[in-house]
């Protein structure tokens, strides 16, 4: 589909959104670009701009000197400030201080690392200051939310977010910290395949079941996803109807296979070339390898087109400038060891399902680095080349479709139904102690949970029989990542005593502890829910001691057998309230129990840490608006300055000099040598109070004169409006008049009374006398002397009259005679030619 009619499709959709109180902000972030789109009611949906209109924005954040820059103004300053411009913190997002990914980070930026206090990562700028992974990816969330928000024209507070499916719960976790911290609100995180395939269903149709492959080709890695899509004929009630199922699969992944990957080989050619032509080793400079970073990124997209490339970098390493020459083959043998790793992912996500690519209808690419013409390649020569697509936008697809996916969460709006059932990469297990009977040694127990590839928004109810407080680890089978933890989340299970004690107490017999363990849609593992619930089977203890003073009870049952705690039974997840009212035999009642999290080597922020970082990020904010309000007050002076100098300095004759007398002109010129003084040795440091106070004390000096001059301009057409009403009720009264004069002779009834026309008369005559009067005195003034009438009160003066006319006009007609063998009655209103403001051959008043 061409994408005019994408947009064009896109548009109409807009004009079909339910009115809502809110818009929806989706981000695809990108280790090295970020885009956005917006939904909002009555505003056409789409990719928004950046403040240089661009359609998507550098993943940046920096620092020159005092000013904070987003996008490419901030990428730019690495090759002069290294150590304030901070790009590709996607590899940093929930990953230990001591991993691979900060060594690999550091061969793609020069800033300095530095350890948190959650032995994640924080990033020291050249002043000392230090700020978290997640504080530098909110201030550009919140970038984005400022341009939203311009868009909008409200405040704009759910959002969407793309993230890999291989992220892990600490990268997750660290994302929604990043969208909380910029004052966001999570509506999802949906993986970035997941949302291609969202918006390539959007304007398709599948008559038969289809089974592709996305294949994202990122900056910082690539991912598969295999999609089944299908229409399904809805069965409940009412009338019939049908939707697309969008089926996510498996997926596939190689975490430094992507774009960012092959720079790194570009810089080294380009790097070891300066070194051999000039015998220097640059490899610990900062700003030089800043530099080359930038240009090899350049020469990549250059390549993708071209068979070679000049290389120009001016002053590349001090005063030693660098020119060279690359070719596509030479970049290619650099990079010939991850062709294999490129097709993997689609390799592993086939295997996954059981599937081979004879099953699958095409190989959709996407991402930026898809149009790598070595990464086209691998994928054809694997896929076969009629199965490879590039029928999506490679790089807007993802963050059209998480906006899409993000309305079809959200009852606010209305769009095409799509429902998606997506799947989580990794085996989730449980871990947990056993209590032996007979005082033996504990033994530790590990189930599978979820199984790889389980579909997300699943819950599993596992049951355990204790009586004491017990502890729940969730980890992955096997450590997803270099250096990643295993370790999920400990879940502490306390009051445990006390709920069983309660319900014995109840008649519950054999009460036992039911943990629910929910995997989130957005990819999230955790123990949602702990109960401890049992059947009543006997009368409880209250009830025995009131059968001591002449109460009765039923037998109970015989008890059931006590097991051992082993791995527990898994249930189907039930909702459970808690009664503290009598419950008969037979009947379940329950207790709710804590949880306490406990989280790995890399926790996500606490609520105090939050708070903290959206309290440093508010006080920036607000230093920079403050910065910016005395900017524009100090511009729209430096603009006011220049306007009156010119004004001052024209000599011909022009309405400011016909206006304005020798005297004012004089004191405006004193105040603007004056004012430019000022601004030549005290603008720097002066605030936005300042700059006001002279703007206002120039602008009272020319107020007058500016005053004069649009009185002048407004007085032609308050006139010609004056005596149009003037015109409009002379003819009225003249045909109510005669309309009197007919009654009088036997006619139909007049509409107006001679009382209500003399009384309009009387208004009409002291308007025209007003008029006159002050007109021709306001003939005789000069242009440069203040006027003695207003247009603002030949308006209002008119008005009466107007509201005098408008109210008769609107008077009921009275009824009409009726005379045998008529052949038609007289209204006794007013011609047509006497319609107040709309005569013929003369304009209305609306349209004057």
């Amino acid at each position: 589909m061409s994408r005019n009619l994408l947009l064009g499709f896109l548009f109409l959709l807009t004009l079909n959104l339910h009115q809502a109180l809110a818009s929806l902000l989706a981000i695809d972030y990108g280790s090295e670009w970020i885009k956005a789109s917006l939904m909002k009611p009555g505003v056409p949906f789409d990719v928004l701009l950046n403040k240089d209109s661009k359609r998507k924005i550098q993943s940046s954040v920096g620092w020159k000197n005092d000013d904070r820059l987003f996008g490419s103004d901030a990428y730019n300053l690495a090759s002069r400030f290294p150590t304030d411009s901070f790009n590709f913190l996607k590899y940093l997002q929930g990953v230990p201080f001591d991993s691979e990914a900060v060594s690999y980070y550091a061969t793609l930026s020069s800033a300095d690392t530095v350890k948190s206090s959650r032995n994640t990562i924080s990033l020291r700028r050249s002043d000392g200051t230090e700020w978290t992974v997640e504080e530098l990816i909110a201030m550009q969330f919140s970038y984005v939310k400022e341009l939203a928000e311009s868009v909008a024209g409200e405040k704009v507070t759910d959002v969407v977010v793309t993230v890999p499916p291989f992220y892990t719960q600490a990268e997750r976790d660290a994302v929604v910290d990043a969208i909380e911290i910029a004052g966001l609100r999570t509506l999802a995180l949906v993986n970035d395949g997941t949302a291609v395939a969202v918006n390539y269903a959007m304007t398709r149709t599948f008559p038969e079941p289809e089974v592709h492959i996305i294949y994202d080709a990122g900056a910082s890695a690539i991912r598969t996803t295999l999609v089944e899509f299908s229409t399904v004929e809805s069965t409940g009630k009412g009338k019939p109807k049908s939707y697309t199922q969008v089926n996510v699969l498996s997926s596939g992944f190689d975490r430094r296979s992507g774009g960012t990957e092959l720079d790194r080989r570009l810089v080294k050619i380009l790097v070891e070339d300066f070194m051999n032509k000039n015998q220097i080793d640059i490899t610990k400079d900062k700003r030089a390898m800043s530099k080359f970073r930038k240009e090899a990124n350049r020469l990549k997209a250059i390549l993708s087109a071209n068979s070679e490339a000049v290389s120009t970098i001016e002053s590349a390493y001090k005063d030693i400038d660098y020119r060279g020459r690359i070719k596509r083959s030479q970049f290619e043998t650099a990079a010939s060891d991850l062709k294999v790793r490129f097709v993997i992912p689609l390799h592993t996500c086939l295997a996954k399902a059981g599937l081979t690519f004879e099953n699958i209808t095409s190989v959709i690419l996407t991402g930026g680095a898809s149009r790598t013409p070595m990464i086209q390649q691998a994928v054809r020569s694997t896929a076969g080349e009629d199965k490879v697509a590039v029928n999506v936008n490679a790089d807007e697809a993802a963050v059209l479709g998480a906006g899409f996916y993000g309305a079809g969460l959200s009852r606010q709006f209305k769009t095409k139904e799509i429902k998606v059932s997506d799947v989580y990469m990794y085996d989730i297990q449980a871990s947990y102690t056993t209590v032996p009977k007979g005082g033996g040694s504990p033994k530790t127990i590990t189930s599978t949970i979820f199984p790889p590839s389980s579909n997300t928004g699943s819950k599993k109810t596992l049951t355990f029989k204790r009586k004491d407080d017990f502890s729940i680890k969730l980890l992955y089978k096997k450590i997803p990542f270099i250096d990643h933890s295993q370790e999920v989340v400990e879940a502490k299970i306390g009051g445990v005593a006390e709920a069983i004690a309660n319900l014995t107490e109840q008649g519950v017999f054999e009460p036992v502890i039911k943990t629910t363990i929910a995997l989130s849609e957005s990819g999230f593992v955790s123990i949602s829910d702990a109960i401890a619930v049992g059947e009543v089977k006997q009368d409880s203890i209250k009830d025995k001691i009131k059968g001591l003073f002449g109460g009765g009870s039923s037998d109970p049952p015989s008890p059931t057998s006590t097991s051992t705690d082993s791995e527990p039974t898994v249930l189907t997840d039930e909702s459970t309230t808690v009664d503290d009212t009598p419950k008969p035999l037979g009947a379940e009642i329950s207790v709710p129990l804590t949880i306490d999290f406990e989280f790995g080597p890399t926790p996500p922020m606490t609520a105090e840490e939050k708070r903290a970082a959206r309290t440093r990020l508010r006080e920036i904010d607000n230093i920079e608006g403050s910065k910016r309000r005395t900017e524009e007050a100090r511009n729209n002076l430096e603009s006011y300055l220049y306007k009156l100098r010119d004004l001052l300095s024209d000599d011909s004759e022009t309405p400011f000099t016909k206006c304005s007398q020798p005297g004012e002109r004089s004191a405006i010129q004193n105040k603007l040598e004056e004012t430019l003084a000022w601004m030549h040795d005290e603008a720097d440091n002066a605030d936005t109070k300042q700059f006001l106070e002279k703007l206002s004390g120039l602008e009272g000096l020319e107020r007058p004169i500016a005053h004069r001059y649009r009185e002048i301009e407004e007085f032609p057409k308050a006139l010609n409006d004056s005596q149009m009403w003037n015109w409009s009720s002379r003819l009225f009264i003249t045909e109510a008049k005669q309309n009197l004069t007919a009654e009088a002779e036997g006619g139909p009834p007049a509409r107006y009374t001679q009382a209500e026309i003399d009384a309009l008369e009387k208004v009409l005559k002291e308007h025209e006398a007003w008029l006159a009067e002050w007109v021709a005195k306001q003939r005789q003034v000069p242009m440069n002397q203040d006027p003695v009438i207003l247009t603002s009160e030949m308006r209002a003066r008119a008005k009466t009259l107007e509201n005098h006319l408008q109210k008769l006009w609107k008077k009921k007609a009275p009824s009409k005679k009726k005379s045998k063998g008529s052949q038609g009655s007289t209204s006794g209103a007013p011609s047509e030619t006497a319609t107040p403001g709309n005569d013929k051959g003369q304009k209305s008043h609306d349209e004057l």
